[in-house]
């Protein structure tokens, strides 16, 4: 079996997503003390867009002049397949991202960075929905997610708490946009424009929405200003591009294993910039879990289950 493996660039690209991710929970948290989380992401979202603009205008220019000069190299790309990509990928992410801001009302920075990390489980397990292949390691996986879940989210009680349920969810939509980029942003696609529609469509809903539900005044948008451009301007504009770029071409499964360091870093920012303190149970849910999203990635021989469970 041939063993996975990521280019240099792609592998620091990715990194410096989770980073900024990790960290632009801190700027989220810090957001909702002034504005409703569908007013915060709306703007977000839109000021990412706008960072990419220019650039997207730059790289269009010098495309038409190569074509001019009778470069084809340009000749694959195709307006409409990264149009799709993007408002694919854009309708998700509104999903996912409003899912995971509201969940940051009631849950701290570390929890809400290790249950979004859930995805890196997730997109195994929906591979195997849909194809029915998996490995021992998928399994096993799951079963310290579960776990892990069980010991971050489940105290006294048996119960899920609503931030718990929303992290999930938001675990789930966060998996359902990897495939999408993962299917839909090829060769034919610019990963830049891209990455500008997914925002665009994230932040037109995004703020439908709270124009609808929520109230904002101007003092509480320039109390605001500096969590919205870190969450816009990095974790939105340069982050998820970030994330277009350096999976394109790239092995999805070490791509995954990178981008799963952002629950890693989201708890030591909260704990450093927050001061947020996790319980001893909470610590274990979270090392169940980071042990859960390793194992899936562990490249191994995968098996198919028999045709009578193929075909019920």
């Amino acid at each position: 079996m041939n063993t996975p493996k990521m280019p240099l660039r792609n592998a620091v690209i990715l990194f410096l997503a989770s980073l900024i991710w990790g960290t632009a929970f801190v700027a989220q948290a810090n957001g909702m003390e002034y504005l409703g989380p569908f007013t915060f992401n709306g703007i977000r979202s839109l000021m990412g867009t706008a960072v990419l603009t220019p650039l997207i205008l730059v790289r269009r220019h010098f495309r038409v002049k190569r074509e001019a000069l009778g470069d084809r190299s340009t000749g694959t790309y195709s307006l409409q397949n990264t149009v799709k990509a993007g408002v694919l990928c854009g309708i998700f992410l509104f999903a996912a991202s409003n899912l995971q801001q509201y969940a940051l009302q009631y849950a701290a920075v570390g929890k809400a960075g290790f249950m979004t990390a859930m995805y890196i489980v997730m997109v195994p397990v929906l591979h195997f929905i849909v194809t029915r292949k998996t490995s021992l390691q998928v399994l096993a996986g799951v079963g310290l997610a579960l776990a892990g879940l069980y010991f971050l989210c489940i105290t006294g009680s048996f119960r899920l708490e609503l931030a718990d349920i929303l992290l999930l969810l938001c675990a789930l939509f966060f998996s359902f946009q990897i495939l999408c980029i993962d299917r839909f942003a090829d060769e034919t696609t610019d990963s830049i424009e891209v990455s500008a529609i997914e925002f665009l469509v994230t932040g037109a809903a995004s703020l439908a929405v709270g124009f609808a539900v929520e109230s904002v005044r101007a003092a509480d948008l320039r109390s605001a200003l500096f969590p919205l451009i870190y969450a816009g301007v990095f974790s939105s504009g340069i982050a998820y591009t970030f994330q277009i770029v350096g999976q394109k071409g790239a092995d999805p499964t070490i791509a995954s294993l990178i981008m799963s360091l952002e629950s890693v870093i989201s708890l030591l920012a909260g704990m450093i910039l927050l001061g947020q303190i996790l319980s001893g149970r909470e610590i274990l849910g979270c090392a169940l879990m980071f042990a859960a999203i390793l194992i899936v990635q562990i490249p191994v021989r995968k098996f198919t289950l028999k045709k009578e469970l193929q075909d019920p």
